[in-house]
């Protein structure tokens, strides 16, 4: 059937001459296939919905081997006005999709698994071994049209946090997932060193000087924010290489689907040293973050700025094309102002933008205090986009006062640093979604999916990127009840009940002051007083610890024909883990007050407590894939060369899980432990040897009646950071045993 379309649709192009060429970031033209009888027909339509969904058939192949050859692309003209749009229809085993561009069909078959196959393709998990050999009719033919024009995705940590030595094939899989959830603007950081490398060599540099000023690629993301550098490097010129290939795939997959592959911009930024080498430039030292001495700034509306800016976008394009959309945040998190107007200075940054690249979109971070109110006054707004990071994370928010009337998409950062954590504000999504848009004079143009790590909570995800699909409004309850239906592919009580447990519980936090749950303290740096891990996460709960455990021994007790799916798995392993580390927070102050009273012996026995739920924990998340060190190190090494680059890279992902950074980055930036994660390897090998020494310090001051010895953190976690042990890259273990056991512990 695809060959005889493709074949056809060749034909037809032959018939009407060559098409229009495609506009920037659009995948290149190709007639659209013979309408079925019951589509519209004439040559305008046809001729408007040229283009080539071989990406989108392709993607269909490798998310549903089985089941490809039942479902049908078909090309479908926009409405009159733009919106994307599909349309799913057809009887057993023969689906048909029609829909705007590649990815928009990816987003019909996506809507056809949810709502009509019963069946979910999660971000991690799926329950596809549930569908039937022949796919289920379509009772009546089902139009969605998108409700905003902008479906962004990816924060500029995601590289870092998620795994910055994934493969293409993890980057083809993140795009799969993205595009069969109705994204089309994508973030690309990876490879975005390269042009800087290549156009700063010309302005008085030496590769050697940049490869030691760019950072190892877990730190990147921090780099392009101009927040700092160097550390985790020096790269070679081979990894530079190497990831602007990787980066190039990348955006071309993004264009084939007609998702805007999003690139990070020139605003600025500059190596040490760069007035002095460069007469006339004026340079704005932009002092600490968090600990590093932060990148200088190129001022913008001074002399060399536009000269740098066309070579840097020169060298970009030469490396991964055009696009219409690109990202920049100057003055990220407390950057320094310096002599710099800041209002001709945004318009010289935007004006380099538009000299590149006509009338492309400038998306800024809604973040803190920025976009500030002299960016925005030296700007066309009507070109700029504001990826708000707040919008569920605070009260009273009126972006249209606030951003003077600037378009912008509500977004959701639901998790920092990769914590392995359940639960978001989804009613508030739903709220301020529908409120946000309907209000007078609303300027919501899209929805950002920004959490800082993706692939961590595929319940959340699903729920954010239907806002931009289903007509509303969602219900809350009903939302969660079906999600529970398809997840593990077929209706049950016990999977119902346990749904309903998390969706009263961590997805149902409030706004206020938090978008993301609490974290756990088996994570956390040793203290009778800890209250996180993180310095800046939430200090308590922040829904009742109980609903998690109700829901552990709902999902223990589900069909047994319903747990083979990795959904199924994953969520086990997950719930198990969250509900062992809320208990965290109930052992840790009875510690405390053994220690306190003098009590050696239940301060014993509670510390036993302690380290069984911190074996049980290792254990359970050791029995799924997703939960493990052993492939983020493995993938590391696997960029290195020699053995001095492998060590290098695998610094680069420890340090960023512990310390973050050197010593004042960790103690006086406050940032270790910031992506801390309960996975196995690091909760047996860091996690639970620090709470070990930590204790045995304790004991021992019981016993002697002195005070604990202190013990150098940064010392102990700078020395984990800089070991090479190896960790299972696979899982083992029985999930449901040991979920089991975890549930009876609790109890």
């Amino acid at each position: 059937m695809r060959l005889t379309r493709t074949t056809l649709a060749a034909a037809l192009l032959c018939l009407l001459g060559s098409a229009a060429a495609p506009a920037t970031g659009a995948p290149a033209a190709r007639p659209a296939a013979p309408a079925a009888p019951d589509a519209p027909a004439t040559t305008a339509r046809a001729r408007a919905a040229f283009f080539d969904d071989t990406a989108a058939e392709e993607a269909l192949l490798r998310l549903l081997p089985e089941h490809a050859g039942q479902i049908t692309l078909f090309p479908a003209a926009r409405s009159a006005d733009g919106k994307d749009g599909f349309t799913v229809s057809g009887k057993a085993g023969r689906i048909t999709v029609r829909a705007t561009s590649p990815a928009t069909m990816l987003t019909g078959v996506g809507w056809y698994l949810q709502h009509v196959a019963k069946v979910d393709i999660g971000w991690p998990g799926d329950s596809l071994g549930r569908l039937p050999k022949r796919l289920p009719a379509v009772p009546a033919a089902v139009t969605r049209t998108a409700l905003v024009p902008h479906r962004y995705a990816l924060n500029d940590t995601d590289d870092g946090y998620s795994g910055a030595y994934r493969t293409f094939a993890d980057h083809e899989r993140q795009i799969d997932l993205l595009a069969l959830h109705g994204i089309n603007e994508v973030f690309v950081q990876v490879g975005a060193e390269y042009p800087y490398y290549k156009a700063l060599q010309r302005y008085g540099y030496t590769a050697e000087e940049l490869r030691a000023w760019i950072p190892g690629p877990a730190h990147q993301g921090w780099w392009l924010l101009q927040n700092l550098s160097a550390f985790g490097g020096p790269v070679t010129e081979r990894l530079l290489t190497e990831r602007a290939e990787l980066g190039r795939r990348i955006t071309d997959r993004l264009r084939s689907l007609g998702m805007t592959p999003v690139l990070p911009g020139y605003f600025g930024t500059v190596p040490p040293g760069f007035a002095a080498r460069n007469p006339g430039a004026k340079v704005v030292p932009q002092g600490d973050w968090s600990g590093f001495d932060r990148p200088d700034w190129l001022d913008p509306a001074g002399p060399v700025f536009a000269e740098l800016a066309t070579d840097y976008y020169t060298e970009q394009r030469a490396a991964f094309g055009d696009s219409t959309m690109y990202r920049m945040s100057p003055l990220h998190e407390g950057g320094s102002v310096g002599g710099v107007d800041v209002k001709a200075g945004a318009a010289a940054v935007q004006a380099a933008l538009h000299a590149a690249h006509p009338g492309a979109l400038w998306a800024v971070l809604g973040w803190q205090d920025d976009p500030t109110k002299d960016l925005l006054a030296g700007v066309d707004t009507s070109r700029l986009l504001i990826i708000d990071g707040l919008s569920d994370r605070y009260n009273k928010l009126d972006r249209e006062t606030r951003w003077a009337n600037t378009p912008y998409a509500l977004g959701t950062i639901p998790n920092f640093g990769g914590h392995t954590t359940i639960g978001a504000n989804t009613g508030v999504w739903l709220t301020r979604f529908r409120e946000w848009r309907e209000k007078a004079g609303s300027r919501l143009s899209g929805i950002a999916y920004l959490p800082e790590a993706t692939g961590t909570d595929p319940a959340a995800y699903d729920l954010f990127t239907d806002l931009a699909w289903e007509p509303g409004p969602l219900d809350h309850e009903r939302w969660f009840a079906d999600y529970a239906r398809r997840r593990y592919g077929g209706e049950d009580a016990q999977a119902a009940a346990a749904w309903e447990a998390l969706r009263k519980g961590p997805y149902d936090m409030a706004s206020g002051f938090w978008s993301e749950p609490q974290d756990s303290l088996f994570t956390a740096r040793p203290s009778l007083t800890v209250s996180s891990s993180c310095w800046s996460s939430p200090r308590a709960m922040r829904y009742p610890a109980a609903s998690v455990e109700t829901a552990l021994k709902a999902l223990l007790a589900v069909d047994p024909r319903l747990r083979g799916s990795s959904a199924y798995h994953y969520d086990l392993v997950d719930v198990a883990r969250q509900a062992l580390a809320n208990r965290s927070r109930v052992l840790l102050p009875q510690i405390k007050a053994a220690y306190e009273g003098k009590n050696p012996a239940r301060f014993r026995e509670l510390v036993g407590q302690w380290q069984e739920h911190e074996r049980m924990l290792a254990a359970v998340t050791g029995s799924d894939r997703n939960f493990l060190l052993g492939p983020r190190l493995a993938a590391a090494r696997s960029w290195g060369t020699d053995q001095a680059e492998k060590d290098r890279y695998e610094y680069d992902v420890r340090s960023l899980l512990t310390t973050w950074g050197p010593h004042a980055t960790s103690e006086v930036g406050l940032l270790h432990d910031y992506a801390n994660r309960e996975w196995a390897g690091m909760l047996e090998e860091f996690y639970a040897a620090r709470w070990k020494a930590y204790f045995t310090s304790l004991e021992e001051a019981l016993v002697s009646g002195e005070a604990p010895e202190a013990i150098d953190w940064f010392a102990f976690e700078d020395a984990w950071a800089r070991k090479t042990t190896a960790h299972p890259t696979e899982p083992s273990g029985d999930a449901h045993a040991l979920a089991t056991a975890i549930a009876e512990a609790l109890t």
